[in-house]
């Protein structure tokens, strides 16, 4: 198969969809591999490394597009790069369709076969193409909300671990899942006083055993929401419902009561955001401040470190790139039902629940597609 790698294009994304570790894999199996010029640049990687992996350099992305079988990125096709999409033509990337029709319709009108990373799905019931991206983007959260925190950042002027005599920042984070118990790795390491909040008692009980007891474990409903928001220095939103939007849990009513000045670092904003008042901004501009209150809510957070997230997604889908690559997407799919949960649009139809409804698109099962 012939696998092209163009360079992303995303405000301040420097990711890429395979690492010169990853081509030669490829290769090794019979492959080809297209790389864009300058593709890997951003995460350290080298035009060079990837020629001596076995792939071919290119200068233009339409070239990739024109010639490639599947198309292995990281985020989503911007609109230029949807319409280079052939029918048939396999794309392997994060879409999130959910909160983006645009995007969405461009994908059924192109009629390609599309898998997204973040509804593959695992044996233990996880989303193993989500997981290191979310390890990521919790364990910056923290980070830039320290950031966004400081005064001449327009946050209340408040150090996160405080000082002997100054108390710690109160850190609320909503959702417990991969990317919240990650947050709140990092914060507690950055001595926050941190609070988790989630609709699962099991999840709270494995909290509360990993932290031995040093964060507080509530259990999320509206009202304890709303009473913890309001005392928070910053809330971390690590809500995740999949392939779905995500819901609306933190509200503008909620904003008034909050402390001026303080930060919501909502990491679910890729899915539509958890909060009424976000919406996504790019690492040029990361924050926007509503009601008093300082937002970030940039919807690719990873690509802040590139290189780490690089290889940390390419540990990750490696084994799913090769399957599709060795079976064609047909085979592999029927073969693979955790893969064939990535499949959200293929030859015109949303085959992902989740974003019809979101949408209210007519929904065909993955399975319905493959026969």
């Amino acid at each position: 198969m012939l696998v092209g790698v163009p360079k992303e294009i995303k405000n301040n994304e420097f990711r890429v969809g395979m690492t010169p570790a990853v081509v030669y894999e490829l290769s090794q199996h019979g492959h080809q591999v297209l790389v864009e010029q300058g593709a890997g640049l951003g995460s350290g990687l080298s035009d060079e490394e990837y020629r001596q992996a076995g792939a071919a350099i290119v200068d233009k992305a339409d070239e990739i597009f024109a010639r490639a079988d599947m198309i292995v990125k990281v985020k989503e096709p911007q609109a230029g790069e949807r319409k280079m999409l052939r029918p048939g033509q396999i794309l392997f990337t994060y879409l999130h369709l959910a909160p983006d029709l645009p995007q969405t319709q461009d994908l059924v009108a192109g009629r390609a076969v599309c898998i997204a990373y973040e509804t593959v799905t695992s044996s233990s019931g996880g989303l193993p193409l989500l997981t290191p991206m979310s390890e990521v983007a919790g364990r910056l959260a923290p980070q830039v909300g320290a950031h966004a925190l400081e005064k001449a950042s327009g946050g209340r002027g408040v150090l996160l671990g405080g000082v002997p005599g100054a108390p710690a920042a109160d850190v609320v984070i909503i959702g417990g899942g991969v990317s919240g118990a990650n947050a709140a790795t990092v914060a507690l390491g950055m001595g926050a006083q941190v609070t988790i909040l989630d609709r699962s008692l099991d999840v709270l009980r494995r909290l509360s055993a990993q932290f031995e007891g040093r964060v507080r474990t509530i259990f999320s409903t509206r009202t304890s929401i709303a009473e913890n928001v309001k005392k928070a220095d910053l809330v971390i939103g690590a809500v995740l419902v999949p392939g779905a939007a995500a819901p609306k849990l933190i509200t503008r009513d909620m904003l008034r009561t909050m402390k001026p000045g303080a930060v919501i670092v909502d990491i679910a904003i890729d899915q539509g955001g958890c909060a009424e008042t976000s919406k996504p901004t790019t690492h040029s501009e990361p924050t926007y401040v509503v009601d008093g209150i300082v937002h970030y809510c940039v919807a690719n957070m990873p690509g802040a470190v590139a290189r780490t997230s690089t290889f940390a997604l390419n540990n990750a889908t490696l084994p799913f790139t090769l399957a599709l690559a060795d079976k064609g997407w047909r085979k592999a799919l029927a073969e693979d039902a955790h893969l064939l949960a990535g499949l959200n649009v293929c030859d015109g139809h949303v085959t992902c629940e989740p974003v019809a409804i979101a949408h209210s698109l007519p929904y065909v099962a993955a399975t319905a597609v493959l026969s």
